[in-house]
């Protein structure tokens, strides 16, 4: 059974890190004014929810399957996720965003290296 959780969560997590490679060249792609805001928008708009619940799923897979290192280092990502989608939500109604907290995606690409 443990090795059906590790064969999940690794090709779970390939497509996570694939999502976050495509957000990264469709930003890039945004910043060099190859494709303008509202196409990036519609690009990654419909990957984030699925990014969400990829994440959510691996994460509850360790809790359930009791490893609990593996889970306490997916728990503070799958939280900011969720904040992050919570707090999205909230912004497109005020159209603000908070740019007070941009060290996140370093915290991420630490946490995908580990």
């Amino acid at each position: 059974m443990e090795a059906v959780v590790f064969v999940f969560s690794l090709l779970d997590c390939c497509a996570l890190i694939f999502l976050s490679v495509y957000f990264i060249i469709t930003l890039s792609d945004l910043e060099c004014d190859y494709i303008n805001a509202r196409s990036c928008c519609s690009k990654l708009n419909k990957w984030v929810i699925p990014e969400l619940i990829g994440h959510t799923i691996v994460t509850m897979l360790m809790l359930v399957s009791l490893h609990w290192f593996i889970f306490l280092l997916n728990l503070p990502v799958a939280t900011w996720n969720i904040y992050r989608n919570t707090q999205s939500r909230a912004a497109e109604v005020t159209h603000e965003r908070s740019h007070d907290q941009a060290w996140f995606p370093l915290a991420l690409f630490l946490h995908v290296s580990l």
